[in-house]
């Protein structure tokens, strides 16, 4: 957690409004389309209200004009009724837009979320090694809901205020045409004071998402397993208080600008409809005292006044919410049209019943090319702009997996992380892979399972280029087994049944036994039904290695990609792993990341790898006579490991 990388700060200045163009507008419709039976029905209803909210103020002025001046007692049991009636009718169709409402924006929600998500699962691993899951989880979580909000309350909203603003002027028009004429004078001022005051609102939100994004990433990184872990190792707890402090500072601050912006907002607009209340009043009661209105009159001028300057204030702030929610559908749009690199054809061959047969033509790969796919650099409030990476300071340009280029390599040639790769992995056989750090060996293997594609040349299983079948077809003829094994949040049982969904007992225990866990799963008080915990942490490293083999057991894969973690084992857990894997990988074609002896040893093709190239290739014996690499290796990491 480098927090050099945040200790000064460069001023910023603030996003632009986001262009509203008949092509988002289009892009949006295209979410409420669904939804455009309840959004027209919530129209109708508002409508009906606000043409309820019309009588009120005429039944008021009847009462006063004309039936108590006539003490006529029927018609004031009529407007006792009609004043109970209209707010009541009002409150049921009130309760009923509030459902459409709720049901549009939730539905909204729902399809913006899922959307994102299902497009998120099919990007490159390489999208990932560049993103911040705080980032995504903010797009998915909160600018999902601000989107939703054009869409179920904004248009509704434009739409209505509008139409009830022409409605209340005519009405006032009609009632006395000087007093209205009077009203409309501070309409300029209401307007201005709006829109400045709106636009500002509108610009401290959009720097609210960002915090909170922000804010959330931090979150994100450390109240994980490994980011709790390296804390606390490292024992950089005050420093993180201090860094979620700083950010969660920054969201406290913001908040408190946005209300404080939004009263004097809302203060603003209630002076101006004051002053326009008292021109009325004031003339309206000189014309009184002239015999010229009626009081009536009067006071139902005032409540349309009060209704107008609510129905104008929605109206012009409705534009800049609508600009607001705008600012989440780009955010949310973004991901969206992330360019994925692992591409499907539509005639895509489906794989069935292969041999597992595997070929590399004159292969290469490099990272740069794999850099489209990534959320723009989001030009943050008071975040520097030339800070790229995770928060720990990560190199997001730099391959994972440990294929870092090596210290002393041309930087150039490091471009190509693999280079003229070629070699075929007979059914059957084992190919172990060995070579220094950052040789390329990891990122070798992920391109079997199209983790990622090559930049250059082909890889053939069976025949059939890998961009040429279907993903699906691939991932279930392919069997992982990675350095650190993954575990979700649940018990033994659901891990496992990752590998087959529809596996019985017995196969989940037949599955076990083979990787040499049965034993000890058996012996936990909740058996299979134990829970592992985050990321598997409650087992040990073998423990989950051994799960993660019973895995992989499961699926019955092909063509088996394995990268022995054994090294930081105990003696015991190797030993269980070393002889599982020897189960495993009979029969299949195997391509291994090799850590140990045992491993090389039963090679039928050994590829040694350095800076991205194959520079030896054969069996042990056959390398051993070269002198070169291969001979280096076994006197340095190999010739004392467990056999």
């Amino acid at each position: 957690m480098i927090h050099s990388f945040y200790s000064s700060s460069r001023s910023v200045a603030p996003d632009q409004k986001p262009k509203i163009t008949r092509a988002l507008l289009a892009r949006v419709w295209h979410y409420a389309h669904p939804y455009r039976k309840r959004v027209f029905s919530m129209l109708a209803i508002t409508l009906a209200t606000s043409g309820l909210a019309l009588l009120t103020p005429l039944i008021i002025r009847d009462l006063i004009d004309r039936t108590l001046p006539d003490r006529d007692l029927h018609s004031l049991g009529l407007m006792i009724v009609a004043l109970i009636a209209v707010p009541m009718v009002s409150g049921v169709l009130s309760v009923v837009l509030r459902q459409f409402s709720s049901k549009v924006g939730e539905g909204v929600v729902y399809d913006l979320r899922v959307a994102l998500f299902c497009h998120l699962q099919r990007m490159s691993l390489s999208f990932f090694t560049q993103t911040k899951v705080g980032e995504l989880m903010s797009r998915i979580n909160n600018d999902v809901v601000g989107a939703q909000t054009a869409i179920s309350n904004t248009l509704v909203n434009i739409t209505t205020s509008f139409i009830q603003s022409v409605a209340v002027l005519i009405v006032m028009f009609f009632l006395e045409w000087r007093l209205a004429l009077v009203s409309i004078i501070t309409l300029p001022l209401f307007l201005l004071a709006a829109r400045k005051l709106g636009t500002r609102l509108r610009d401290i939100t959009r720097e609210q998402l960002d915090l909170n994004a922000r804010m959330n990433a931090v979150m994100q990184e450390i109240l994980n397993i490994s980011g709790a872990l390296l804390v606390k190792i490292f024992g950089r707890t005050a420093q993180e208080d201090s860094r979620f402090q700083s950010r969660a500072g920054e969201v406290r601050d913001i908040g408190v600008r946005r209300a404080v912006t939004g009263a004097l907002f809302f203060v603003s607009i209630s002076l101006l409809s004051a002053g326009g209340v008292a021109l009325v009043y004031g003339m309206g009661g000189y014309l009184v005292i002239k015999h010229e209105l009626t009081i009536g009159t009067i006071v139902a001028l005032g409540a349309y006044l009060g209704t107008l300057f609510g129905a104008l204030q929605t109206l012009i702030t409705s534009p800049v919410d609508f600009a607001t929610s705008m600012v989440s559908f780009e955010r949310v749009f973004e991901v969206l049209d992330l360019p994925n690199e692992i591409q499907e054809k539509k005639s895509a061959h489906i794989l069935k019943d292969i041999s597992g047969r595997l070929e590399f033509q004159n292969v290469s790969f490099n990272y740069t090319q794999e850099s489209k796919a990534r959320l723009k650099d989001v030009r943050r409030f008071g975040q520097m702009q030339d800070v790229k990476g995770t928060l720990s300071g990560i190199n997001t340009d730099t391959p994972i997996g440990g294929d870092k280029p090596t210290t002393g390599t041309n930087s150039a040639a490091r471009n190509e992380v693999l280079e003229d790769i070629s070699f075929i992995a007979e059914p059957g056989k084992l190919v172990a892979l060995v070579g220094p750090s950052g040789a390329g060996k990891t990122t070798l293997t992920y391109l079997i399972p199209r983790l990622y594609d090559p930049t250059g040349g082909l890889i053939l299983i069976d025949g059939y280029d890998l961009r040429e079948v279907t993903l699906e077809s691939l991932t279930r003829q392919i069997g992982m087994v990675t350095q650190e094994a993954y575990l979700f949040h649940d018990t033994i049982r659901v891990n496992l049944l990752y590998g087959k969904a529809e596996a019985s007992q017995d196969e989940l225990e037949s599955a076990a036994k083979a990787a040499n866990i049965h034993e000890f799963i058996a012996g936990l008080p909740s058996g299979y039904e134990t829970i592992v915990g985050e990321r598997g942490y409650r087992l040990s490293g073998g423990e989950k290695q051994r799960i993660a083999l019973a895995r992989v057991i499961l699926k019955d894969p092909r063509i088996l990609v394995l990268d022995e973690a054994t090294s930081s084992l105990d003696s015991q857990s190797e030993t269980l792993i070393q002889e599982a894997l020897k189960y495993v990988m009979v029969g299949r074609t195997s391509i291994v990341i090799a850590h140990r002896l045992s491993t090389i040893l039963s090679a039928n093709l050994i590829l040694v790898m350095d800076h991205g190239r194959i520079v030896e290739r054969g069996t042990h014996s056959e390398l051993m006579t070269n002198g070169k690499l291969y001979s280096s290796l076994y006197h340095t990491q190999f010739r004392n490991s467990i056999k």
